[in-house]
């Protein structure tokens, strides 16, 4: 069994003054001053950097530093950040952290003055140097009370100084002299360049804010005095989108607002939620974190941790036991880790599961400290306290189980059981009020997010009361009443949900078997579970939803997947590289289907051993991937199977030089993508385009063959599919005779390749494709078309095959043979006949006159016949 325990990473000795470091936490503890002090420090998104702001009376700032290369620190003197201003500061940001092993990270440090200095930490360097200081806000006399970055935005909150005659207002009206500002900035090659600034909030008390994703938070100031409404609420802004909403900590989002005019007025935007919160009463808000994906993570004084969700939902995750205190002299610390929230609430740190609010772990510490997030463990707790930085991390547990006698175990047995009833009905129970919160949402004309508690108050929605109460009926009893007739509607609606009812318990049993089983059992479960999810996935029409899920399986299951695809499809080798399926057709016709629109599918390049985690890849390309991944020599005769199963293995249904359409490719090109980039894997790249018996495929095939020399295996290909049909062979042999005319390597081949001259081929139309590529060889650095000597084309070589052709030629000149000898040249005039009405009495001897004058030029031209 493993547990969660928290681990030493360093005392800080491998930093520079490190144990300066040490014994200012220790100052600063003994003088319970520790907490302000925590909340001052800043440690890099690398961990290599901490920063220790100093407040007032004494303004200034503390760097340590560690070292990639430890002998550069020693070797050479360390520079520190060393400000050049006398302001306070505010805060500082990490635009980028190291990279690499230059040790490279740039830092900007904000005053209250709203100058800004711009540090980059060179390790080669030995240090922190000043790059840049610039004007943030455009009044010399403003004033920075807060700041963060958002993407490419520095967001910061200014106080504006007040205008004249403003002594006589109240202080009600002097809290509302604050703006909210953005300026937009861009790194290029060390230097930072800025935007205009752009005010996007006038007239709002003096808040905090904080970046998650690409939202950013304005939370109030308790240190102002304010109106009761408005610290009741906080608002989220939208940089990009310039939008507004007003949220509280009871009621998630109140008012959702987009800025029209670019600027947005504080009073005017919560004017019109100001109903409401004149009834609300939320708790305060004792520690805050952002989750990075557009959340907020709320501890609130009731003892609950809630997460404001990106689309506005508040979700209760966690509740602090009632002994915990949670007050301004507490120092409590909470951040997000993948999964698992952490939270620090003095000198405990709770482990939860966000998923389930389940407590994964609660350790004690010995002195109290501060979480923050590491870039390259930022699935692992970090913390840092005047020991030094620590880690959470899973270490075996040395309980073991007590036997006991078969009475006990049957009793404990039992109790398991009905534990396991109880669980699985309050999970269910919950999960179909989160099914109907989303099916009502869909049917709802209002904005307003349904949550779980609106649906319980005040008996709105029946339909989900009325499925928890038969999921607890059923659970109760386990046994449906059978369909007949005198059957309650109650009795018919359960007896009709039997089989969601079961899956919905099984469900929850075998997460209960999962988490009691050992990992040689989890493996099993694990192995089990996979592929029943690709059975079921690929005997059903796969929609995008389903194409993600099956794309998650086979990324974070590989093996277990590859391993089920053999056994969904019964694929079987024989031992000689002849590989058979004996997968039902509709399964064949899921996997096979075409690719969906490009705008749904980012599709894979091939480049990584393992897809990234955004590529979407369609059903055929995920298996030959995982084919290609595992058995590389399966995926040529894969191919054919798949080819087979959509009635396109017969090469007769193909014509020669028919252009593909990009939105539904062929098999072939769609395995393709799978390889690697170009150059790593030709010869299966070869085999897989001769597998489509495509002819643009086959030559592309064979040009690759020539490109890598392979001439026996070129002249191999050209025999096989020269028979395919006379286009493909012409398109063969007239390539293969112009490699003839560049060397000499297929000297050895000759005769099989003029076995292989199509029959339409004349002896000038291949002597002028020769001469085209003599001459395009002799275009070249030299006149000669081969280097060598003896390299030149001989009419010895060509013989064989130009008697061939002028034989043929020959053959086919003797079948006009009868034509020309016919005994009489030209054949005889046709006799006349005699058409139409008859003549006058004079036309007869016209008619004689002119055939006397026909007759002696017909005797002329027979007796001239006989002379020749």
């Amino acid at each position: 069994m493993t547990r969660l325990v928290l681990e030493q990473v360093t005392d800080f000795g491998d930093f520079t003054k490190g144990k300066d470091l040490n014994d200012f936490l220790k100052q600063s503890y003994s003088n319970n001053s520790f907490k302000n002090c925590l909340s001052d420090v800043r440690v890099s998104p690398d961990g290599r950097h901490i920063h220790v702001i100093l407040r007032r009376p004494k303004s200034g700032l503390m760097t340590f530093d560690k070292y990639q290369r430890p002998h550069l620190m020693q070797c050479q003197k360390h520079l520190d950040l060393a400000f050049t201003k006398n302001a306070p500061i505010v805060d500082l940001i990490y635009l980028e952290h190291s990279k690499g092993d230059d040790g490279v990270a740039l830092l900007a440090l904000i005053f209250e003055n709203g100058k800004v200095e711009f540090w980059r930490f060179w390790e080669r360097k030995s240090g922190w140097h000043l790059q840049q200081t610039v004007d943030l806000c455009n009044s010399p006399r403003a004033k920075v009370v807060s700041v963060c970055v958002s993407q490419n935005f520095i967001i910061w909150c200014e106080e504006r100084p007040p205008s004249e005659g403003s002594s006589a207002l109240n202080v009600t009206c002097n809290s509302f002299r604050y703006c909210v500002c953005k300026r937009g900035f861009s790194v290029d090659e060390g230097a930072v360049s800025f935007g205009s600034v752009k005010i996007a909030l006038h007239n709002n008390p003096c808040c905090t804010v904080i970046s998650s994703g690409d939202s950013v938070y304005l939370l109030p100031d308790k240190k102002e005095k304010t109106s009761t409404c408005i610290s009741k609420c906080f608002l989220k802004w939208s940089p990009q989108h310039d939008s507004f909403e007003v949220s509280s900590a009871c009621g998630g989002t109140l008012l959702r607002k987009n800025s029209t005019n670019k600027e947005t007025d504080f009073k005017r935007l919560v004017t019109d939620c100001i109903g409401i919160l004149s009834i609300i009463n939320p708790p305060d808000i004792c520690g805050v974190s952002p989750t990075g994906c557009g959340g907020l993570l709320l501890l609130l004084s009731t003892g609950w941790v809630c997460m404001m969700q990106r689309d506005g939902v508040l979700r209760q995750i966690y509740k602090l036991p009632d002994n915990c205190v949670l007050g301004c002299g507490t120092q409590n610390s909470l951040n997000l880790y993948s999964d698992i929230l952490a939270l620090a609430v003095g000198r405990t740190l709770y482990l939860i599961d966000t998923k389930c609010g389940r407590e994964l772990e609660k350790i004690t510490l010995r002195k109290e400290g501060l979480l923050f997030v590491n870039s390259i463990e930022h699935h692992s707790p970090q913390m840092l306290s005047e020991a030094g930085l620590f880690v959470v991390m899973h270490r075996e547990s040395d309980l073991k189980l007590k036997p006991s006698s078969s009475s006990s175990s049957s009793s404990s047995s039992s109790s398991i059981h009905s534990e396991t009833i109880i669980n699985s009905g309050t999970v269910l129970v919950e999960a179909v009020f989160e099914e109907a919160c989303k099916y009502y949402q869909q049917r709802s004309l209002s904005s307003t997010q349904l949550t779980v508690e609106k649906l319980k108050k005040g008996g709105m929605f029946q339909a989900p009361i009325s499925l928890a109460a038969i999921l607890r009926d059923y659970l109760s009893s386990q046994k449906p009443g059978d369909a007949g007739k005198g059957l309650t509607g109650h009795e018919k609606l359960l007896n009709s949900l039997d089989t969601e009812l079961k899956s919905l318990v099984a469900l929850e049993n075998f997460k209960t078997s999962i988490v009691k089983a050992s990992e040689k059992e989890l493996d099993g479960h694990c192995e089990n579970l996979v592929q029943q999810e690709i059975s079921r996935l690929l005997s059903s029409e796969i929609d995008r939803d389903s194409l993600l899920y099956l794309n998650s399986i086979f990324q974070t299951f590989p093996s277990e997947s590859w391993r089920a695809l053999q056994a969904v499809l019964q694929l079987r080798c024989n031992g000689e590289g002849s590989l058979s399926a004996k997968a039902p057709a509709e399964l064949w016709k899921t996997i096979l289907s075409p690719v969906q629109t490009p705008g749904n599918f980012t599709h894979y390049n091939g480049q990584q051993s393992h897809p990234p985690a955004n590529v979407i890849m369609p059903a055929f390309e995920l298996l030959c991937h995982s084919v290609f991944k595992f058995q590389p020599g399966w995926l040529p005769r894969f191919l054919e199977l798949a080819q087979e199963q959509a009635g396109s293995s017969s090469s007769a249904s193909w014509s020669y030089g028919v252009k593909e359409s990009p939105e539904t490719p062929p098999l072939y090109k769609r395995a393709l993508t799978v390889l690697p980039t170009k150059g790593a894997c030709q010869d299966l790249e070869v085999e897989l385009l001769l597998c489509s018996r495509r002819p643009n495929a086959v030559m592309q095939a064979l040009r690759i063959l020539i490109g890598k020399g392979q001439w026996e295996r070129v002249t191999q290909v050209a025999e096989r599919f020269s028979r395919q049909s006379p286009l493909l062979n012409k398109e063969i042999f007239t390539t293969l005779l112009s490699e003839v005319c560049q060397h000499r390597d297929l000297d050895p081949y000759l005769d099989l390749l003029w076995a292989l001259c199509p029959e339409d081929l004349t002896v000038t139309s291949i002597l002028n494709i020769m001469l085209k590529n003599l001459q395009d060889c002799g275009s070249t650095q030299t006149s000669r078309p081969f280097q060598d000597q003896g390299g030149q084309v001989t009419i010895g070589l060509l013989k064989p095959l130009l008697n061939k052709v002028l034989q043929r030629e020959t053959k086919s000149s003797h079948r006009y043979a009868d034509i020309l000898q016919s005994p009489t040249f030209p054949p005889p005039t046709p006799p006349r006949q005699t058409r139409g009405l008859v003549r006058a009495s004079t036309e007869p001897a016209i008619n004689q006159h002119v055939s006397r004058q026909r007759t002696p030029s017909g005797a002329q031209v027979a007796s001239q016949s006989n002379a020749v």
